[in-house]
């Protein structure tokens, strides 16, 4: 399995005004064009986070461990159906009250993504894709804290939660 890389998505300033177009393929070439994204942090009623395992065909950081969902915007949608069209496809959840913390640029050297960020208490049942996850599971605060910075965590996932949840 591979991503898409004629994909579609938005290009966009930092205010998230749409400028144009790009393939996903484009965008991941190290041209660093910005394309918006959707993350949701995904807590249980214990404060425990949900993190998917990256599968190891992914073109970005394979086999790590991220946010509960993310996911590309596609070109004409808004953060908030991108949200849940990615959360419906990669969790198989759709009965949940996202909240909007903000957004941000991440910056790496092969793209820039423009990352709305948002987050929600879920006991429910999770079921992630076997299309497009390795599987996740509920992380307890310490053990986040004691896989930064040792390769466990993409990046982003790392500066990401510091930020928000530090």
């Amino acid at each position: 399995m591979t991503d898409n890389s004629e994909e579609l998505f938005p290009i966009v300033d930092e205010q998230g005004r749409t400028l144009g177009r790009i393939t996903r393929g484009e965008a991941h070439n190290g041209s660093r064009t910005l394309h918006p994204v959707v993350h949701l942090h995904l807590f249980n009623s214990r404060g425990e986070l949900y993190l998917q395992r990256r599968p190891l065909w992914k073109d970005i950081q394979p086999g790590r461990w991220d946010t509960a969902c993310g996911g590309h915007m596609a070109y004409g949608e808004t953060p908030e159906q991108a949200l849940r069209r990615e959360v419906s496809e990669e969790l198989g959840i759709t009965d949940y009250s996202p909240i909007a913390l903000g957004h941000y640029v991440f910056d790496s050297k092969r793209e820039r993504e423009l990352v709305y960020v948002n987050k929600a208490v879920y006991d429910g049942t999770v079921t992630p894709s076997k299309e497009e996850l390795d599987g996740g599971r509920f992380w307890s605060r310490e053990e986040i804290v004691n896989a930064m910075g040792k390769g466990i965590l993409t990046p982003n996932f790392e500066q990401e939660y510091q930020t928000f949840f530090g």
